[in-house]
């Protein structure tokens, strides 16, 4: 069987010493931004990247793209973390998650995301959407959830503003998202509609009104 690949992006590298490990988050520089900025940052006791969308943004593609990825089928983990921001509007969820597949100039990507404050709403309706399936160009959420209501979202119990720990396991057209170590798939996507041959790399990935952050970034390529 042919080994697998294993190729560790250093968000959040452990290095060690005789008192604790330490850490030392990926930089600014690192990414190529998308209608948002990149800032280092510390948040609840890791080394992260801290993402906002600075004005009114055109589209999906608003992300920070990974320098120097080529991914098609594998593993992708990552541990992330949205919240609205102070002076967003009622509609903000703290929207959060990984582009894969992305383009290095944004035009095309799959991704999949959450939407935090939905979690634990009292509304069943809203929590119903507490994860997202979309992909660029071409098919925003609000297409997917009008043509084919219920299938590409689900319910997960996040809440905002706390680490939240996501694997997205990508095989050709098919991709699961994995949440907080759950041994079943949050969401199964077995139609991924840029198609099964296209490769990209990963993105970090936020939608209005969102203060996000990431770290712990993983990818294990099996191509």
């Amino acid at each position: 069987m042919t080994k697998k690949l294993l190729f560790i992006l250093v968000f959040s590298l452990v290095f060690g010493s005789k008192s604790k490990a330490q850490h030392s988050a990926i930089l600014p520089s690192d990414v190529l931004p998308f209608q948002v900025t990149a800032k280092k940052s510390v948040y609840k006791g890791k080394n992260a990247l801290a993402l906002e969308m600075p004005g009114q943004a055109v589209g999906d593609n608003t992300l920070a793209i990974i320098r120097n990825v080529d991914f098609h089928n594998g593993v992708i983990e990552a541990t992330i973390s949205g919240q609205p921001m102070a002076n967003a509007g009622e509609t903000a969820r703290g929207f959060v998650g990984i582009a894969f597949r992305a383009a290095l100039d944004a035009s095309k990507m799959e991704v999949f995301y959450l939407r935090p404050t939905n979690g634990r709403a009292d509304d069943q309706i809203r929590r119903n959407h507490s994860s997202q399936y979309i992909s660029i160009p071409g098919f925003p959420w609000e297409k997917l959830r009008k043509e084919t209501p219920e299938k590409y979202e689900s319910y997960v119990d996040i809440v905002p503003a706390e680490w939240i720990k996501i694997k997205i396991v990508v095989k050709n057209e098919t991709a699961r998202l994995y949440v907080n170590g759950s041994s079943q798939p949050t969401l199964i996507v077995n139609d991924l509609k840029q198609g099964k041959d296209v490769r990209g790399s990963i993105g970090l990935w936020i939608g209005p009104g969102t203060l996000g952050h990431f770290t712990d970034v993983k990818v294990t390529k099996e191509d």
